[in-house]
């Protein structure tokens, strides 16, 4: 197996999970803006019906908050490393959790009745609620695909993400920078933003300079030329 083969399935690892925490995220803010259910309001007089439409922010206000924060938990991961991850991981986790139970208060009955009833409130003193309200599923489904999404994602980064590539590996105190020779001004940023050193060489050539001064000074003189035998004259 190549040795480059784990890291690699690390990198694949944490795209897929971050991807996943971000499309769930996603959802519900999606979710939060379609309408869940309707109803109807009458109002005394001959007027008809007045309809009503909840939407999913209508009736919970927690997911348009936990949707922001799981977008937000996708830089946390990458920039964080260690222990710090696994503390984003568990707040993903607890938020997806409590946009589960967001959405399950949300659809009951008598949430949708007290609801309109506040929208009755609202517009007339008078006015009532004709029948009970109709709830729509698409919106209740998306939201509960997104918080599970979301509550998946916190599990696997809680116990996978220390080992996930991020932003500090590049710039780890400990990690030995690679030479890299630079012959223009835009090799050296691509080195730089690499994590190479492109003065590596450069201080190589010069410590040997420094080496090469510091063998005179201490007494090492060159080795003298060898001296050439003398050419016999000629006889005129």
């Amino acid at each position: 197996m190549s040795s480059t083969e784990p890291r690699a399935r690390r990198r694949r690892e944490y795209t897929v999970v971050t991807l996943a925490l971000a499309a769930g995220a996603g959802l519900l803010l999606a979710a939060a803006g379609r309408v869940w259910a309707t109803g109807e309001i009458a109002v005394p007089g001959p007027v008809e019906p007045v309809p009503v439409e909840l939407t999913g922010g209508d009736l919970t206000g927690v997911l348009s908050g936990i949707g922001w924060a799981g977008l937000a938990a996708v830089v946390g991961l990458y920039a964080a490393r260690g222990w710090a991850r696994r503390v984003v991981g568990a707040l993903v986790c607890l938020g997806g959790a409590g946009a589960l139970a967001a959405v399950w208060n949300a659809t009951r009955t008598d949430a949708l009745v007290s609801e309109l009833a506040d929208r009755a409130a609202d517009g007339a003193g008078a006015a009532q609620i004709t029948a009970d309200p109709r709830l729509l599923l698409l919106g209740p489904l998306a939201a509960g695909a997104g918080a599970l999404l979301v509550t998946f994602t916190g599990v696997v980064a809680v116990v996978r993400s220390p080992a996930w590539p991020g932003m500090g590996t590049r710039y780890d105190r400990d990690a030995a920078p690679r030479p890299n020779r630079a012959d223009t001004p835009a090799d050296l940023w691509r080195s730089l933003d690499a994590g190479d050193d492109p003065t590596l060489d450069a201080r190589g050539g010069d410590a040997a300079a420094d080496a090469g001064r510091a063998d005179t000074e201490g007494g090492t003189a060159p080795a003298p030329l060898a001296a050439r035998p003398a050419e016999p004259k000629e006889n005129h």
